[in-house]
C-alpha cells in the first residue's frame, strides 16, 4: 500500500577530524599529554567511539531466520529516511527561533515541506505498508518524539488525528513508538541499525531516545521466548 501521508513527516557527528597528533612532557613527572590538532585542551587520552563486538547470529528456525533478513532489508531501506527526518527537524526548529514573527514561521514552514515534498515524494511513495510502520518507528528513536506528534506540533492537531485514522485503515499507527527494552521486533531492529552502524553499511546517528544497546542485548539473549 503506497503511503503517501508520509510525506508530511518530513517536516519536519560526532566527525571531528585530526591530521596531526602532538605529544609533550606535560610536568616533572614525564607523564605524556595529547594536543589534537584544532583543540586548546590538553588530553591525556583520545575518546573513542564506544564499540560493540557481535555474537554470530543464531535463529531457531528457517522462518526466524528469513523474518531477519526480511525485516533487515527493509529496516536498511527507510532508515536514511528517518536520519534526514531528524536533520531536517533541527534544521527547521534552529531556523525558526530566528524568526520572530508567527506569520513568518508558517511561511517558512510552509516552504520547507514543499520542497522536502518535492525532493522525496516518489521515493516515499515507492515504500511498502511494513517498511511505512517500521520508518515511523524510527523517526521516534531518531527524534524522540512520535510521527503523529510531530504533524501535530508543526500542522494542527486535527491533521494529525486525520493522517492517523487514514493509517488505521491499512493497519499503520503514526502513534507508534521504538521501544526495543519490551518489543521484541524493535531490538531487532535496533541490532540490525547497529550491525549495519559497525559495517559502516549505514551512516550513524545517535538515537534521541535512552537505552544502551549492550544491556538490550544481554536481556534479550536471556529470554527463552521473544515478549511481543
Amino acid at each position: 500500500m503506497k503511503l503517501n501521508y508520509i510525506l508530511i513527516l518530513f517536516l519536519i557527528i560526532y566527525s571531528k577530524g585530526y591530521s596531526q597528533v602532538e605529544e609533550f612532557q606535560a610536568d616533572s613527572i614525564a607523564e605524556k599529554a595529547i594536543i589534537i590538532e584544532g583543540d586548546s585542551v590538553v588530553q591525556q587520552s583520545i575518546d573513542l567511539d564506544e564499540v560493540y563486538v557481535f555474537s554470530r547470529l543464531k535463529f531457531s528456525s528457517y522462518k526466524e531466520k528469513v523474518r531477519y533478513y526480511i525485516l533487515r532489508r527493509k529496516t536498511l531501506k527507510v532508515y536514511p529516511y528517518a536520519k534526514l527526518a531528524s536533520e531536517r527537524l533541527v534544521e527547521l526548529n534552529d531556523s525558526l527561533t530566528k524568526i520572530t514573527k508567527k506569520s513568518k514561521q508558517r511561511k517558512y514552514t510552509r516552504e520547507i515541506h514543499k520542497y522536502i515534498e518535492g525532493e522525496f515524494s516518489e521515493e516515499l511513495k515507492k515504500l511498502t505498508r511494513t517498511e511505512g510502520q517500521i520508518l515511523i518507528k524510527l523517526i521516534h528513536r531518531q527524534t524522540g518524539i512520535t510521527a503523529f506528534d510531530l504533524v501535530k506540533e508543526l500542522r494542527n492537531g486535527w491533521r494529525a488525528f486525520w493522517y492517523n485514522t487514514t493509517a488505521k485503515m491499512f493497519k499503520i499507527s503514526i502513534k507508534e513508538e521504538f521501544h526495543p527494552d519490551t518489543v521484541h521486533e524493535d531490538y531487532l531492529i535496533e541490532d540490525i541499525l547497529q550491525r549495519a552502524f559497525a559495517s559502516f553499511k549505514l551512516e550513524k546517528q545517535k538515537s534521541a531516545l535512552n537505552y544502551d544497546y549492550s544491556t538490550l542485548n544481554n536481556k534479550w539473549k536471556k529470554q527463552n521466548k521473544p515478549k511481543e
